[in-house]
């Protein structure tokens, strides 16, 4: 008989010839060693927390507009947020803009986003943000020539050296500021010699992005993060696996900012976002997140720290562990669910279990910190982890779950 992965049985692991040191049993995430990016005050790297990003939607010569929706990102708990900016004009009003949130206690840090033959640009407003974005495909735009075929070796060879030579002031006015870049390769806006010369493929985003990583380093500038978007997310995962492969190869270890481009709105957005990121972070890769909703910016935070909580990445809200309801259950599972959701959902830190039956309930939730369990009709049992503390009336149970963790000194008020 075959023994479970699971079996802590070292001699029947062994006669299986199962190595339950192979990091495909370890439950814990490993992150990719990087190094420490600092933006503002906050810092992203695998020594630190995974960090959460959004951008903001408001134009930014709206300056009321955009310090509003700064504002409600922060308050939502984003911890850097990006605004585009497309002219002068904008990068120039990033100094009101910042002013008016230092004015009221708003720290968090700025991004600036900056596309097309954008190095003017670039040099003006990182005096004014934390850190700026470039996209590889646009940061040296030409038209493209729709009777080009190819790109010789000296074409291509020359286009690399009008990069470097106008991407090297800006690396250089960062790191005179002592403030970080992100390198952001969009799967949809590849330049047309990579293009060319590599396909639509996650190799030629890789390629786009290590060419202007190379010039970083070579001016030894360091305080830099790299993304590789994408809007499926077969090709956003690829893409980052072999980013992280070949910067690792290079020596060049530089953290990732993770996200699945322009995934839509609602269930579908959220969980497209969720099957890219998730499924990197679960292989260690990944510092930082955004989630692109077609929605109001605010509502992609929620989503973000869901899955940092899902992973163990992030304790940031309640744990809630309740069983699906089946004919064992003994009450209203889903209206339970609700009201204590209802009472407790502003508590950090905690798991609690909300299990229909004794079935279910011990065994399922052993990991909880408290736990609510039908017992028998009418009746309800209260768990603190493993243990049976009491049995109360079940219209007395919610209330009585808030009795026992205030008893616990867990409790703060909404």
């Amino acid at each position: 008989m075959t023994a479970s992965l699971y079996s802590t049985s070292g001699s029947s692991a062994e006669a299986d010839g199962l190595d339950l040191l192979d990091p495909r049993f370890d439950t814990r995430i490993h992150r990719r060693r990087t190094r420490t990016v600092r933006v503002g005050d906050v810092k992203i790297g695998s020594e630190h927390p995974v960090v959460v990003q959004s951008m903001i939607n408001e134009d930014t010569l709206d300056i009321p507009g955009a310090v509003a929706g700064v504002r409600r990102l922060a308050e939502a708990g984003c911890e850097i947020v990006r605004v585009t900016t497309p002219s002068m004009a904008h990068a120039r009003a990033m100094a009101e803009i910042r002013t008016r949130l230092h004015s009221q206690g708003y720290t968090v840090p700025l991004v600036a986003d900056v596309h097309h033959n954008g190095i003017r640009i670039a040099l003006e407003v990182a005096k004014h943000v934390d850190k700026v974005r470039i996209n590889p495909g646009l940061f040296i735009f030409d038209k493209p020539d729709p009777q080009r075929q190819s790109f010789s070796a000296e074409e291509f060879s020359q286009i690399g050296q009008r990069i470097r030579d106008t991407f090297e002031p800006l690396v250089l006015s960062l790191k005179q500021q002592d403030k970080a870049l992100r390198v952001g390769v969009n799967h949809g806006s590849l330049a047309e010699r990579m293009l060319f010369t590599y396909g639509d493929t996650p190799r030629g985003m890789v390629e786009s992005a290590m060419e202007f990583l190379r010039i970083c380093a070579e001016l030894d500038y360091h305080n830099v993060v790299v993304s590789m978007k994408a809007s499926r997310a077969p090709v956003m995962m690829a893409a980052y696996r072999l980013m992280a492969h070949s910067m690792d190869g290079e020596g060049l270890n530089y953290p990732l900012h993770l996200g699945v481009t322009e995934a839509g709105d609602g269930d579908y957005g959220r969980i497209k976002s969720a099957a890219g990121i998730a499924s990197l972070l679960a292989e260690g890769l990944g510092d930082t997140i955004r989630v692109s909703l077609t929605e109001a910016p605010e509502k992609e935070i929620p989503v973000c720290y869901a899955i940092l909580q899902a992973l163990g990445l992030r304790k940031t809200m309640v744990e809630y562990v309740a069983c699906p309801s089946c004919g064992r259950t003994l009450f209203n599972l889903e209206d339970v669910l609700h009201k204590v959701r209802g009472a407790t959902a502003h508590l950090t830190g905690l798991d609690i279990a909300v299990m229909g039956c004794i079935v279910n309930g011990p065994g399922e939730m052993a990991d909880a910190d408290y736990g609510y369990v039908g017992k028998t009709p009418g009746m309800i049992s209260l768990y603190r982890g493993r243990d049976e503390i009491r049995k109360v009336p079940e219209a007395e149970g919610v209330a009585a779950l808030i009795a026992l963790i205030k008893e616990d000194g867990r409790w703060v008020d909404p």
